[in-house]
């Protein structure tokens, strides 16, 4: 293998190309060697490097779901302001990167001008990440553009200012094996359901390999029924996540009723002032109540008032209610506390507060 950067970098046809080629020349230019950065108001970051050169950042917020016309604008808004380059993070939001300061100004007023918003940035709510929900998966519990559509309606103030204690993530995912990675977030939307599958013993055994079928499930819950070349489900041991339904089609999943959302809090993956932590079970059921799902959006919008209200510059949601203690702060949500909220993993021991102090 050469050494050689230029070599090492080739052109193949495997997997994606080299991104360093792709990047901007003042960050080629500075690549390693930023110093620090700053946020003078929503939406703007200043990156300075050691060599005095500053790049400027103006985030726009944008939908998961967009449209190739979308696109060609958001590239014109690229070619005319930054020399064509642009970024999507990884919570769908637009960042144009500049060299020029004299261009953010004018650029943040086109883009407001076109009824796109700026902000996310620092101490604000950020954009929503989520998943695909009833319009692109096959075993969801609830919609996911839309919920994030109507709570991002109710807080959209939070993400064009940055008035919040400490940034506040949200998240969705429209099934419990998460692959919105919700586990995370100060804030999570998690799509539940709370009836087994229903078996099609008549479609099972002509459509659907009964042992892989039966492999499917990580809880052993569900054994073969030779009687009808079909199988049984045990639903004492099903946890309702619909891998059966991915490798079955007979095994449907969704139901009007018993599918709902559940909401989480405390998560975070930033290590600054106390270790990441894992979300916590807050409300265990919601009902789906399309299209604007009320009940979701005023207890969400009830978490962020609390927190705006009552924590400490720089505190994150979780660590403010670790701080108060989660008795009270369920006590302030008026949220009820069940059964459900107790953890009975296996392993869960490890992590259960054994001690008798409660911290009202």
């Amino acid at each position: 293998m050469s050494t050689k950067p230029e070599e090492y970098y080739a052109e193949t046809d495997i997997g994606p190309p080299d991104y360093k080629k792709m990047l901007p020349p003042i960050i080629q230019k500075n690549y390693g060697k930023w110093k620090y950065h700053e946020i003078p108001k929503p939406g703007v970051l200043v990156h300075t490097a050691e060599s005095g050169d500053k790049l400027y950042t103006v985030r726009m917020g944008s939908g998961r779901l967009v449209s190739t016309d979308y696109i060609r604008e958001v590239a014109d808004f690229a070619e005319k302001y930054c020399g064509g380059y642009l970024r999507f993070t990884s919570r769908h939001n637009v960042e144009f990167l500049l060299d020029d300061a004299s261009k953010v100004d004018p650029l943040i007023a086109d883009l407001k001008a076109r009824g796109y918003p700026v902000g996310g940035t620092g101490p604000s709510v950020t954009s929503i990440v989520h998943t695909q929900g009833w319009i692109h998966c096959h075993t969801p519990a609830t919609d996911a553009s839309g919920v994030v559509k109507s709570v991002m309606d109710a807080v959209f103030d939070h993400f064009c200012k940055m008035d919040l204690p400490a940034q506040v993530r949200i998240a969705l995912a429209c099934c419990l094996n998460m692959c919105g990675a919700v586990h995370c977030s100060d804030i999570a939307i998690l799509g539940i359901h709370r009836l087994p599958p229903v078996v099609d013993h008549e479609r099972l055994g002509k459509i659907c390999e009964v042992p892989s079928t039966i492999g499917s499930c990580p809880t052993g819950a569900i054994r073969p029924d030779k009687a009808k070349n079909s199988v049984i489900v045990n639903e004492e041991k099903c946890m309702y996540c619909g891998n059966c339904y991915t490798m079955c089609p007979a095994m449907p999943m969704m139901d009007p009723d018993g599918d709902g959302i559940s909401l989480w809090v405390g998560g975070k993956v930033s290590n600054a002032r106390s270790m990441p932590k894992f979300s916590r079970l807050a409300v265990p059921y919601l009902p789906n109540n399309p299209p604007r799902w009320p009940e979701t959006v005023e207890m969400i919008v009830k978490m962020i008032d609390l927190y705006a209200a009552n924590a400490r510059k720089h505190e994150r949601m979780g660590e403010w209610i670790e701080r108060i203690g989660w008795e009270k702060w369920f006590s302030m949500m008026g949220i009820e506390f069940t059964d459900k909220h107790i953890d009975d993993y296996t392993l869960a021991v490890d992590t259960f507060r054994t001690s008798t102090q409660f911290k009202w």
